[in-house]
């Protein structure tokens, strides 16, 4: 009876360890979230004063006061600063913000289905679709509505980034929607779409062309408040639909038999992920351009710290994401006394030598993945 007792009480005390541990990781997660949170307000902040005369402590105030609602006399020095932060450079960060969530997540989503670290939110071609549309209505003057100049491509871009995944879930009917079917379809869809993007783009004049090639590049210059209601609704729309899924996203990392025998129908789930993914990055692409690195890099560096529970990653990745893209648009700025350099480039300078780290091995030789 005593070692019945004994066996019990040595149950009982293991469960309780392996309890505070599993507490501890959680707490340990929940704190790198909320870590990022703080160092993506400072780098907004600082963003915000980089490039200008107006100094961080300054920036932040005027900040604060607008929040909360004080007023200056029109056309002082305080209006004027007022003024240019919320109407010059906060839709910029604001921009950066949400396109650096809304890549992430669809990182995310689009690794966990296609169980495939490689995967980005890219992979469907949807950036070659949306370039086509963009280049057509830059050096054509051809748009898909009767909207001309900004807009007009703004509408070319979200229709041509839709068209890939329209062919992905047509074509997926017949021949499957394996993991290995998407990303071949996808990669065929974006040399087919690249080649006639530069078939349009041999034909431009150099205005025209260089135009195009900036779009191509991805940049949050020159959005304004208008840019951001669709993305920002279509963004957080997706991440919640993202956190709400995270336990069956998990089930997806274990491959579709594993996921068909705990009863999940995982091709209904992916193509339900593809399309969510394709309307969220559509939003993003038609205002920014192609921004890449961020989908790819941001959840790999999360699952580094956190591990790969995407109840953790996803939320954790929305944040990293809009960090690491309003770092480089505050390194964009700073740069921009040697002359004007997109953010999308900036993006790779960051990302490239940071997912090349982190896909060889960390220190203790751990795999990432």
């Amino acid at each position: 009876m005593l070692y019945m007792l004994d066996i019990l009480s040595n149950q009982m005390r293991d469960n309780v360890s392996k309890f505070e541990e599993y507490r501890r990781g959680n707490s340990s997660k929940i704190l790198f979230i909320i870590v990022c949170v703080v160092l993506l307000l400072i780098a907004a902040l600082v963003s915000l004063s980089v490039g200008t005369r107006i100094g961080f402590g300054r920036t932040a105030e005027v900040v604060f006061n607008h929040l909360t609602g004080v007023t200056y006399p029109k056309r002082s020095p305080e209006w004027w600063e007022d003024y240019y932060i919320f109407q010059n450079v906060m839709p910029e960060v604001v921009v950066a913000i949400i396109a650096g969530a809304g890549l992430a997540v669809t990182g995310v989503i689009m690794q966990s289905i296609m169980n495939n670290p490689l995967a980005d939110p890219y992979t469907t071609g949807i950036s070659s679709g949306a370039s086509l549309g963009a280049v057509t209505a830059i050096i054509m003057g051809y748009t898909f509505s009767s909207i001309a100049g900004e807009m007009g491509i703004v509408s070319n871009a979200f229709i041509g980034a839709m068209v890939p995944a329209l062919i992905i879930i047509l074509l997926s009917k017949r021949v499957g929607n394996s993991p290995a079917t998407i990303i071949l379809i996808g990669t065929a869809i974006s040399y087919f779409f690249n080649a006639l993007t530069t078939l349009i783009m041999i034909t431009a004049d150099s205005e025209a062309l260089q135009s195009a090639y900036m779009w191509q590049i991805g940049s949050v210059a020159g959005v304004s408040w208008s840019s951001i209601p669709l993305m920002l609704v279509i963004v957080t729309a997706s991440s919640i639909f993202a956190i709400l899924l995270s336990r069956s996203l998990n089930l997806m990392t274990l491959g579709d038999e594993s996921a068909r025998s705990l009863g999940m129908d995982a091709e209904r789930l992916r193509m339900v992920c593809i399309m969510v993914s394709s309307f969220l990055i559509a939003s993003i692409v038609s205002y920014t351009g192609i921004i890449g690195f961020v989908g790819l890099v941001s959840p790999h560096i999360v699952r580094f710290v956190v591990g790969s529970d995407n109840r953790f990653v996803i939320p954790a990745s929305i944040v990293a994401g809009a960090l690491l893209l309003t770092v480089a648009l505050m390194l964009s700025r700073l740069l921009n006394s040697f002359g004007y350099i997109p953010i999308g480039v900036v993006v790779s300078f960051i990302g490239a030598p940071i997912f090349l780290y982190l896909v060889v091995r960390d220190k203790s030789g751990r795999e990432i993945w």
